[in-house]
């Protein structure tokens, strides 16, 4: 993965793909990858915002890894112009849940609703006795979606705001991620210098021993998408 290019072509794929209109873009990101060794886990825990005005399909925030599989493992934050269609929300609801994009299909968990400021924790671990990674996806600490998928060993981590359809022509409010853990298999002293900012900010990112980084807030800034 290079900085966004890789999430942002496997999203394109198939985040939710638009039905009448092939519009995707994408917006701020935070991105780091490609790791000379791969990651292990990673673990990130997004506050919600507002969901973009208007509230048209679709509208996507997401902390995503791409994989040697070609997969991208991406739990998802949806903003849907009929959430109660597509995880029983009200309006002004977002639905979330864990997802995987893996041969141009989107696998997922259980769809639940949330709040704009809910916390919402996405936590990728890879199995060694299956070989998997295991999302698991958590709203205030309660635990809402799983999914398990065979998807290689992930080489880059990033999180994307991607519009589709009319989405593409919205504002999407600033929005934040905190406790940012991502751990890989092996030391990689390279690691640190990948990291891509695209109108976002950072605290930083921290380690000890190029194996287990930190980022204690990413600050993702409002966009106005107009594609």
């Amino acid at each position: 993965m290079k900085s966004i290019t890789t999430l942002a072509l496997l999203g394109a794929l198939g985040c939710v793909r638009a039905a009448n209109d092939d519009t995707i873009g994408f917006g701020p990101y935070f991105s780091l990858g490609p790791t000379a060794s791969w990651i292990r886990s990673a673990k990130t825990t997004l506050v919600l915002p507002k969901v973009p005005t208007p509230a048209t399909d679709r509208l996507a925030l997401w902390p995503g890894m791409g994989t040697s599989g070609n997969d991208l493992i991406q739990a998802l934050a949806v903003s849907f112009s009929d959430p109660k269609a597509n995880c029983g929300a009200t309006a002004g609801q977002w639905c979330v849940w864990a997802s995987t994009l893996q041969d141009g299909t989107q696998l997922g968990g259980t769809q639940v609703p949330a709040n704009a400021g809910d916390q919402i924790t996405m936590n990728y671990v890879y199995n060694d006795s299956t070989s998997k990674y295991d999302q698991t996806v958590s709203i205030n600490g309660k635990q809402v979606s799983t999914l398990s998928t065979s998807s290689g060993q992930a080489q880059g981590w990033g999180t994307a705001v991607e519009c589709q359809a009319q989405a593409c022509d919205s504002s999407v409010p600033a929005h934040s991620y905190t406790e940012t853990t991502i751990t890989l298999n092996a030391a990689d002293t390279t690691f640190a210098k990948t990291l891509a900012l695209n109108e976002a900010t950072s605290t930083g990112l921290k380690t000890s021993d190029n194996k287990v980084f930190t980022v204690t807030t990413i600050n993702v800034g409002a966009h106005t998408f107009n594609l």
